[in-house]
């Protein structure tokens, strides 16, 4: 392939133009800094996720103007969840329970969005931000200086030819496989394992008056009402339940099995209803922790940080996330703060503020009796409300070009 024209040096390179990665990319954008974003798949596209946004997520997208976006694109608003409790062998059946969700941090409903649609949108405000986004561009290794300092990013583009990318920062935001984060050689500091799987599928036909939750016992269900009608039915449960159901039988027909035994009622309401997709989902769902920063370069997003989606939260940690990396760069962009503090800052703050939800997604992820689940969920709400709060008493970064 022939060599690369010489490019100018940005700001920051992003890697990986989905939820992370375009967030960063909006506000560094918004803050005024030299933005490029790249990404082999080119958007609209979807990707596995269960795609329920909690509230800190919801407040993340209402403080950088997208929520109204989200809604207008047929996202539906939620303002109820219902759970549904299978007791054990022995026990009394618990009668549903319905919750109104009440206004917090300035929300006062979720939603689920397909991530075909809430990643297109936060990538476009990236552009009228200011950023530039080159899809078809598949990035593998990094440039370094003569210190070992990263500098840029090498790859190709659909074309095959040679793409190299410098920039004073290189944000790694490609997803738990991150070629970055192998790149740089950021070790996990953090594993607790991957005894968790998931599969979903998206049914439509029935009116889903919101989100529903069924607990039992190794499992736990539920329903996420999302675009055009449908909504999104999926099964968490332990990895080797997964593996017994596959044995000799197609994806589709262990998931059905699955679903009858996680959550019979559920089962039979669908079958009025009609199946619109494949079942897709994760096998294997890694619950670790990446160092997240080094000499020129940074991580965000499952790059950093995943968990088991048994609390839904990865769609959140990424906002909250890439909000906390945005005022980091911002910093050591403008002189603010040294480099190296502002990146020790951000590497604090979000192992800091992740450290509980990811410690009871790690315990929920064990499937324990019903008793104890409950209880990790009571607290899952807790602490969710408080990191909601809590990111929106901050500043809003580039809230002034935002509102413009």
């Amino acid at each position: 392939m022939p060599s690369p024209t010489p490019s100018p040096v940005h700001d920051v390179v992003v890697v990986g133009a989905r939820a992370a990665g375009a967030a960063t990319a909006l506000l560094l954008a918004r803050l005024g800094h030299d933005v490029v974003v790249v990404d082999r798949t080119e958007l609209p596209s979807d990707t596995i996720s269960t795609h329920q946004l909690a509230r800190t997520g919801m407040v993340a997208l209402q403080r950088w103007g997208l929520l109204d976006e989200v809604i207008a694109s047929g996202a539906p608003v939620i303002r109820q969840v219902t759970f549904h409790t299978i007791g054990d062998p022995g026990q009394p059946p618990r009668p549903p329970l319905t919750r109104v969700i009440k206004e917090k941090s300035g929300v006062d409903f979720l939603a689920a969005p397909r991530r075909w649609v809430l990643d297109t949108l936060v990538a476009r405000a990236a552009q009228r931000a200011g950023a530039t986004i080159r899809y078809g561009v598949t990035i593998n290794g990094v440039l370094r200086d003569n210190t070992g300092r990263v500098v840029g990013v090498r790859g190709y583009d659909e074309r095959d030819q040679r793409v190299e990318l410098r920039a004073r920062f290189v944000v790694g935001a490609d997803g738990l496989g991150s070629r970055v984060a192998r790149s740089v050689g950021a070790e996990r500091i953090v594993d607790r394992g991957a005894p968790g799987a998931t599969l979903y599928t998206y049914y439509a036909g029935l009116p889903w008056p919101g989100i529903e939750f069924v607990t039992r016992t190794g499992s736990l269900a539920g329903v996420f009402p999302t675009h055009h009608g449908e909504a999104a039915i999926w099964v968490c449960l332990p990895t080797a339940t997964l593996l017994a159901a596959r044995r000799s039988r197609p994806l589709q027909a262990a998931f059905t099995t699955l679903l009858e035994q996680a959550a019979p009622q559920l089962a039979e309401r669908l079958r009025d209803a009609a199946r619109t997709s494949p079942v897709r989902g994760m096998l294997r769902a890694p619950n670790q922790i990446r160092r997240g920063v080094g000499p020129g370069w940074a991580l965000v997003g499952d790059a950093a940080c995943h968990g088991d989606p048994v609390t839904g939260h990865g769609l959140s940690d990424a906002y909250r996330d890439a909000e906390l990396l945005a005022v980091a760069l911002d910093a050591a962009l403008t002189g603010a703060a040294e480099e190296r503090e502002a990146l020790d800052g951000y590497e604090q703050a979000r192992l800091r503020e992740s450290a509980e939800i990811f410690d009871l997604t790690c315990a929920l992820a064990q499937y324990p009796p019903v008793s104890t689940f409950i209880e990790l969920n009571e607290r899952l709400g807790s602490a969710i409300d408080a990191e909601a709060a809590a990111l929106a008493a901050r500043p809003v970064p580039g809230a002034a070009v935002a509102l413009a």
